[in-house]
């Protein structure tokens, strides 16, 4: 094997590696793996950021893919409220894909850091876990928009030990969040759950777990939406995103299967310390600062 060969295999490993790794975390979190890819690739592999978005694009369509079957088995995924969800996001994504190319590179870095300390901020004021929330909240209003679709649910909670019913609420702010979630995922390639996350669980009021299974089962819809923008523009390298899909796959399934057994705060807890550890670099990224040296 040639010296230039044994380097590319050893550069797809990383990438493979790194997405591995990448969406155990995020399938986990429910935030696919482009939150965590996008950064480490520009940082570390010294791709360019637009590059580094188009490969997470297709990892953020391959972890969808591969964690929602098991979230779908055990009842967590709440797929009616899904569906009415996902149009708004759909929107904002496309609405994403046209200001793309007009924002330039350190701008996309000041967007990226701030949406993740907002992110941080609004998983850290809500520690407690409304998974008890509708055993306390009474009889819902008739005229509500969860009543009205029918988006009121339950899931079994292996760590409890027992069926955790809950209640939608507020579905049209919701669906302003969501909105905004699509056209931050089409601008970052971050797959939007970073956004969803704190919106349903603020806005919707959901358990954790709920949380992450939906907005898993939304992001692999969202990203499509902006995906052949990003194609036709040849900003996706087949020869990055490829290992990055494969490594995005095998690690959307790992996470899944740790967050069916773990507790809701545990979850919680890794989602704000994640982000806060990488709002700092992106943000110190945005402003010049290279802190593992100049990106590509």
């Amino acid at each position: 094997m040639t010296g230039a060969a044994a380097m590319d295999l050893h550069y797809t490993l990383w990438l493979f590696a790194v997405s591995l790794g990448a969406s155990a975390l995020g399938g986990m979190l429910g935030m696919a793996s482009g939150v965590f890819i996008v950064p480490v690739l520009t940082m570390f592999g010294h791709v360019d950021i637009h590059i580094a978005i188009g490969a997470s694009i297709v990892s953020v369509i391959a972890c969808s893919c591969g964690g929602a079957a098991p979230f779908l088995r055990e009842r967590l995924t709440n797929v009616r409220l899904a569906l009415v969800l996902e149009t708004a996001t759909t929107l904002g994504a496309l609405s994403g894909v046209l200001l793309s190319g007009l924002i330039p590179v350190p701008a996309l870095y000041f967007i990226f850091a701030v949406i993740l300390l907002l992110s941080a901020q609004q998983m850290l004021a809500r520690r407690t876990d409304p998974a008890t929330a509708a055993d306390a909240a009474g009889t819902p209003r008739a005229n509500s928009w969860g009543a009205s679709l029918r988006l009121d649910s339950s899931y079994p909670d292996r760590a409890l030990g027992r069926e955790v019913a809950y209640r939608v609420q507020r579905v049209p702010l919701g669906l302003s969040l969501m909105y905004g979630a699509g056209l931050i995922s089409a601008l970052l390639g971050i797959g939007s759950g970073v956004l969803k996350i704190p919106a349903m669980d603020t806005a919707l009021r959901l358990p954790i777990k709920v949380s992450s299974a939906t907005s898993n089962f939304m992001i692999g819809v969202t990203a499509a939406a902006s995906a052949g923008a990003y194609f036709l523009r040849g900003e996706i390298v087949t020869a990055i995103a490829g290992p990055v899909a494969l490594g995005s796959v095998a690690g959307a399934l790992l996470g899944a299967r740790v967050l069916m057994r773990v507790s809701n705060d545990r979850p919680r807890v890794l989602f704000v310390a994640v982000l806060a550890a990488l709002a700092v670099q992106m943000l110190l990224e945005a402003f010049g600062v290279h802190l593992f040296g100049a990106s590509a």
